[in-house]
Formats: structure tokens, sequence, C-alpha cells
């Protein structure tokens, strides 16, 4: 009966033992397939490099961890973020925009993205130079800068060197003198005349304090160095029709206030340049 158990157990351990030599060499096996599937599954990186570049730069806060862009170091700074973490050590490795960086331990942003060549950005931002300067975007298709000029700033001759000039205004933009006069040695008479009923304050800018002028009445402003601006009004808030007309006199200009029927027919102001010519506002 002895003899039988042992047997019986010799048996189960012989079986045991002939398994485990059978799966043996498969467990390595499975363990290679299933390192391999992990390293080949990608690595999706934290912080992508369209969250350093226009407009996400300056419009989206990066997650924790994450170098800090324009945005968040702003909003950092005025105490409405906690501070940037420091990278991880897998975030170092990546680099910006996923990128292993060779030869560096520091992340480079591009100052130039490639969005800031498509529309509507080519035409409505600055190209970041090497030196740290700015120049307005211009379009490569055409050959002219796309930059927008405003009358009396600094652009960009079209089909030029990039030279700065300074762009005048149009002839049409231009007032047309109300009046001109010749200068005596420089400088002018003024007569003002009040044929209005009310009193007209009236002010040589730079050399008289305010003065009333009655109405009815006249008053001459003499030798006045050109050039010189003059303001009026009348005291009960009407408006003024100004007259400006040369005198007879060499250097002396008569001006001659009237009740205006319409705000568009008021004026409050008179210039003469230093070439004679009166203008009025």
């Amino acid at each position: 009966m002895k003899f039988q158990n042992i047997r019986k157990s010799a048996e189960v351990f012989g079986a045991i033992c002939g398994g485990l030599l059978i799966t043996l060499p498969a467990i390595p096996q499975a363990l290679a397939q299933q390192s391999v599937a992990q390293e080949s599954i990608p690595k999706i990186n934290p912080c992508p490099r369209i969250f350093y570049e226009e407009p996400h730069n300056t419009r989206v806060v990066v997650p924790q961890g994450c170098p800090p862009n324009a945005l968040t170091q702003r909003l950092a700074a005025q105490g409405l973020l906690p501070a940037s973490a420091n990278p991880s050590q897998e975030q170092t490795r990546l680099g910006v925009g996923g990128e292993e960086p060779q030869g560096t331990s520091s992340l480079m942003v591009n100052p130039n993205p490639n969005i800031r060549n498509q529309p509507p950005y080519n035409s409505s931002q600055n190209t970041l130079q090497p030196d740290g300067s700015t120049q307005p975007s211009t379009s490569s298709e055409s050959g002219v800068s796309t930059a927008t000029a405003v009358p009396g700033d600094q652009t960009l001759t079209p089909g030029g060197s990039n030279t700065s000039t300074i762009q005048p205004p149009l002839p049409s933009q231009q007032q047309a003198p109300s009046a001109t006069i010749a200068l005596a040695n420089g400088t002018v008479n003024i007569r003002l005349v009040n044929d209005t009923a009310a009193n007209v304050t009236y002010q040589v800018i730079g050399d008289t304090a305010p003065r009333s002028l009655p109405g009815k009445s006249d008053v001459t402003l003499q030798a006045l160095s050109a050039p010189v601006t003059v303001t009026f009004e009348r005291e009960d808030g009407g408006q003024l029709t100004v007259t400006p007309q040369p005198s007879s006199e060499s250097g002396s200009l008569e001006v001659r206030f009237n009740e205006a029927t319409n705000a568009t027919q008021g004026r409050s102001a008179m210039r003469i340049e230093r070439n004679g010519s009166v203008f009025l506002n």
C-alpha cells in the first residue's frame, strides 16, 4: 500500500516538473514581446511646441511642469497663477515640441515660427530679428510689403531696400488756407471785429490771457510774431463764423466775427503761418 502511494506521488511530481520544463522557455519570449509592445507605443509630449508659438504663446496657459510661455509668465508675475514648476527629466529629454535636444541642455524656442508667414499673421505680425529688433512681416508671393502704412509714420518702400521713409499727407488731405497775407518782418497786426451782439472771449496762445471783446466792438493786436494762434468763442455758447480779410496795410489782417446758423459753420481758432497762410479751425 505504501509503495503504491509513493509511486503515485512520484508520478504527480514528475508531471509538475515536466510542465515547468515546457513552460519556462516561453516566459522570456512573452516578456520580450511585452517589452517590444511597450516600446512601440509612442510617447506623448506634454509640452508641445505650439504652446510657444503665436497665438497660443499669449493665449494658452501651459500645463504644470512645462516651461512657461509668455502668458503663463505674465499671469504668474501678477499672482494669478502659481509659479511654473521645473520640467521633469522626461520633459527635458524630449524638449519643446517633442524633439530631443542635440548637444545642448537648454530648451530653445523658435523666435520666428512658420505661422508668422501664413495669413492672417503675415500681414499683422512683426518678425523678431536675431539681434532682438523687429520688422514688419512681408509677403513672399507678391514681393511687396504688406505692412500697414500710416501717413506720417515710417513705412517700407515697396520694391526698395527696406529703408525707412516718411510718408507725407496726400494733397487732398491738406487744408487750403482761408487767406494769405504779406507779413511785415515776420510780424502781423490783427484787428478783431465783433459784429455779433454777444461778447466774444479771445486769446493769443502763449502771448495774452483770455480777454473779452464786447458785441459790436473791435480791438487790434499789434506786432504778433508768426506763427501765431488765436482762439475765440462766444460767451453765450453760440457758434461763430470767422472771416479773415487782408488789409490794405502791409502785415495787417482784419477778422470779423458773425453768428453761425449751424454748428458746421462754427470756428474757434485761427493760425497764421510764417509764410502768411491763414488757417481756420
